[in-house]
Order: structure tokens, then C-alpha cells, then sequence
């Protein structure tokens, strides 16, 4: 400020006391908040402040302790963290916000400009000074909840649900609507920090992205990166219509648009490996909505932004931050359901042979490949796999049957030769003699329905090779 030519006074001339403890101490004195919270409209706190030389503050501005800055640095120790906490700031931001009405509070630079035109004009009216107050209080809630984030156990590591979970969001951008266009909608990032994933992605071509949009790309990103292969998704209203792993990234698009070339129309596409000159070619013939990669070949960037609409999007792996990123957050009427993440560490070879007959190495590649799939389709979920390509799928049905009948139909002659993932155990043999009739070979589902010897029983009976996880993995 003095940079600025603004006459300025230090803490401790007003105060009349020296910082201590290395500058932890020097706002928390009565001058300061004597000064912010008195009210006007009172003589007897007036007189109060005339009585102890204290002066009435009317504008305070405050920039809080870079926290989440600090705490986003590699190597960052415990320490830097705790110095970073501020307590001063936050204390004189609650106070002025409590006494909005002769206080004028800002912790945004955006309203820098108004604010001071506001208040050289002749100063700001009631309504505009109770905005400021809710956003002060906001602010420090979210500043908060970063460091009780922080300071939190590890979700992973705790034994149970914590008591509280404090979720701060920092809008980042206004939707043109929400999932309809007579819902508003908007996009926010966790103030604790994180990295990548699609709510950091970068855009580089294309109209702006809409609520629908960003969720069906994270599902598309979310699946691909869930492989270890060359993959490539086809997403259509959150779910894979298409999929398939191959080195090749191009011939991997080419078998997961064939997987549904109706549903395509209109998706999303996603790859976890960059997308090459050739992929781009063989998407040129559809109309997508999104295309989400984590990089582009020179080539390929030019021939995709040829397609005026077409949102090209850049995205790394997510790292969360701290807090509610940590958890999977669903809204009830009423309230809230929080759980940690379905992001449990699998080995095949745990799995179990339930029938007579185990499934040969390459069954076993293509069960492994379909029960990834499953697990991102919602449920009742089926998938239908061959050569590492989801060739059929069922999601969201009231039961089993209807989305194993829906797999067969989606896969038609293909079926024949498919092994089949299923999220959750089959609790009748309906289902296998089913997939049976579609041609079948192999299956795998994480078993434990008590009618578990009645489905081996019809497998063995259809000589398919059933696989037990111990793992469930619903999706709604």
C-alpha cells in the first residue's frame, strides 16, 4: 500500500503492542476488534471506544495465509502447513462480517473496483453489505474446511465414517444451465486442492461445455483410465456403449464404435492414450459431443478441430486434495449420503474357479477386461466381452434377466464366443441359462447368493467356466 502512495500504520502502532511469537500475535487485541465490532447505532459502545482511545473500523480487506497453496507444493512439510493456517484474518473477517451493517467486509479482488466506487459515491448500501458478509463467511468456511481437510485422517486409512465432513467449493465457472435448461448449473473445485481429472481439464476447441457435458466426459475419462491398456470408450448418457482395448489406439476406437454405432451418435469419446493422426480419421464420419484425451499428435488436433462444434478436451490424471474429494458425495432429499470411493485394489489371480471347468487364459484376459467394464455401468449391470471389446451391455434394469436379454440383443451374432461380467451375484439360474442360449463361454460375478449351487449347477450344465470375485460393484 505504501508502494501505492496510500498512508498506512502498522499493527503494532495501533495496537500499541509488538507482534510476538514470530508474528502469530497482532490483530487478536481489543484496539482492533474494539474498532470492528462496535456497534454505531449504540452510544454506550461508542462511548466505550471513546473511553479506551480506540477508533471504529469501517472497511476492512483481508487476504487470508496461503493454505492450499502451501499444502499443494511437493515435499511440503507438517510445519509449512501449520504456519500457513491464518488465525488473524479469519478472526477479523468474522468480526467485521458479524457487524455488516457499519462494517464493509472483502476477501474477493473482484470486488475491489465496485466496492470503492461504491463507498467513494457515498458508500454502500444494506443489501450489498450483507452480500459481502456472506461471502466473508463463506470464504473462511471454505478456508476451514481446507485445513480440517488437511489435518483429517486418511479416508482410506479410518476404521469408520468421520463424524463430519466439511465440503468447500469454489466456483470456477457458470454453466449455460444444469442438466435441463430449467435447472441452473455450475462448475466448482474443492478449495483443498487436487489436480487433473475433468473438472481441471483444458479445452482446446469447441463450443462450451454444458452440465451434461462435463459428466458424461468424466464417466469416458474416469472409464479408460481405469485400464492399464491402449483404451477406448464410447460413453452415451454415462454409460459404455463401447469399448475396447488395443495397442493400436485407432483400431481400439474402431471396435468400441462398432461395439454400438447407433448409440455413438451423439457421445462421447474417450482415450487414455494420445489420439494419433489415423483415430481421428476414423472418428471424422460421427457426430460427437466431446473427445477427451490426455494429449494430441499435431495431425490428429488439426483434423479433429475441422469439426466447428466438437469439444476437444485435454485431461491428466485426477489427484485429489484433501476433504470432500476424497469421498463420493450423493444428494438425498433432506440430506447427504457420503462413502469412500469403489477404487479397491483387485488380483484376478484371487478370483475362484466355481465349476468344473475354469476358464482358459484368453477367457480369463476378456473376464478380466469385462469385469472393469461392469463396474462402470450402472446397475443391475451386465457386460458382454470378446477379444477386450464390450460387444453388448445392460445397465440400469429393475432385474438381472432384462439386462443380460438386453446384452444378447445389443450383441446379436456376436454373443457367441463372449464371456459376461456381472456387478452383482445372480440370484437365479434364469440368468445363466440365458446367457447360455446367447452363446457364452465364461462368466464372471463376485458370487454369494444362497442359491450359488443352483447357477454353478446350470454353468457346469452348460459347460461355461464361472469365476467368483468376492467383490461387489454396484453403480447407481
Amino acid at each position: 500500500m505504501t508502494d501505492a502512495g496510500v498512508p498506512v500504520k502498522q499493527v503494532s502502532d495501533v495496537t500499541g503492542s509488538p507482534e510476538i511469537l514470530d508474528g502469530r500475535v497482532k490483530t487478536l487485541h481489543p484496539t482492533i476488534h474494539g474498532g470492528l465490532l462496535a456497534r454505531r447505532g449504540s452510544p454506550d459502545h461508542m462511548a466505550e471506544l471513546e473511553h479506551h482511545g480506540i477508533d471504529a473500523i469501517d472497511v476492512v480487506v483481508v487476504n487470508l495465509y496461503p493454505f492450499v497453496e502451501t499444502i499443494s507444493q511437493p515435499g511440503v512439510t507438517l510445519d509449512d502447513a501449520l504456519e500457513n493456517i491464518d488465525i488473524g484474518g479469519p478472526t477479523m473477517l468474522r468480526a467485521a462480517a458479524k457487524n455488516y451493517p457499519d462494517v464493509a467486509v472483502v476477501v474477493d479482488p473482484e470486488d475491489y473496483e465496485w466496492v470503492a466506487d461504491g463507498l467513494t459515491a457515498g458508500g454502500l448500501d444494506s443489501e450489498q453489505r450483507r452480500s459481502l458478509a456472506a461471502k466473508a463467511f463463506q470464504h473462511v468456511a471454505a478456508y476451514d474446511a481446507a485445513v480440517a481437510a488437511y489435518l483429517a485422517e486418511d479416508p482410506a486409512a479410518e476404521q469408520e465414517m468421520p463424524r463430519q465432513v466439511t465440503i468447500g467449493l469454489s466456483r470456477v465457472s457458470t454453466l449455460r444451465y444444469g442438466e435441463n435448461p430449467h435447472q441452473r448449473g455450475a462448475l466448482y473445485l474443492p478449495v483443498s486442492g487436487g489436480s487433473g481429472g475433468i473438472a481441471r481439464a483444458q479445452q482446446l476447441h469447441g463450443r462450451e461445455l454444458s452440465f451434461n457435458n462435463l459428466m458424461d466426459a468424466d464417466a469416458a475419462w474416469r472409464i479408460v483410465s481405469d485400464y492399464d491398456d491402449s483404451s477406448v470408450c464410447v460413453i452415451k448418457h454415462a454409460n459404455p456403449c463401447g469399448l475396447a482395448s488395443r495397442p493400436d489406439v485407432a483400431e481400439a476406437y474402431r471396435l468400441a464404435f462398432e461395439g454400438d454405432p447407433v448409440s455413438a451418435f451423439g457421445g462421447i469419446v474417450g482415450f487414455n492414450r494420445p489420439v494419433t493422426a489415423e483415430a481421428a480419421k476414423a472418428m471424422d464420419p460421427v457426430f460427437y459431443e466431446v473427445v477427451v484425451a490426455p494429449a494430441y499428435d499435431d495431425d490428429a488436433l488439426a483434423a479433429l478441430r475441422r469439426k466447428r462444434n466438437l469439444r476437444i478436451l485435454t485431461v491428466q490424471p485426477a489427484v485429489a486434495g484433501a476433504g470432500a474429494a476424497d469421498y463420493d458425495v450423493r444428494l438425498l432429499s433432506g440430506g447427504v449420503l457420503v462413502q469412500t470411493h469403489d477404487a479397491i485394489v483387485e488380483d484376478r489371480n484371487q478370483w475362484t474357479t466355481a465349476t468344473k471347468r475354469a476358464p482358459t487364459a484368453a477367457e480369463l484376459d476378456d473376464l478380466a477386461f469385462a469385469w472393469t467394464a461392469v463396474k462402470h455401468i450402472k446397475s443391475n449391470a451386465i457386460a458382454f466381452v470378446k477379444h477386450k471389446t464390450l460387444v453388448g451391455m445392460g445397465a440400469g434394469q429393475p432385474n438381472r434377466v432384462v439386462s443380460v436379454h438386453l446384452s444378447q440383443r445389443a450383441a446379436g451374432d456376436k454373443a457367441a464366443g463372449c464371456v459376461l461380467a456381472s456387478d452383482a451375484f445372480f440370484p437365479f439360474p434364469d440368468n445363466i441359462e440365458l446367457a447360455a442360449e446367447a452363446g457364452i463361454t465364461a462368466i464372471v460375478q463376485p458370487g454369494g447368493s444362497i442359491r450359488d449351487d443352483e447357477v454353478i449347477a446350470a454353468a457346469d450344465e452348460a459347460g461355461i467356466a464361472m469365476v467368483f470375485t468376492g467383490v461387489r460393484h454396484f453403480r447407481h
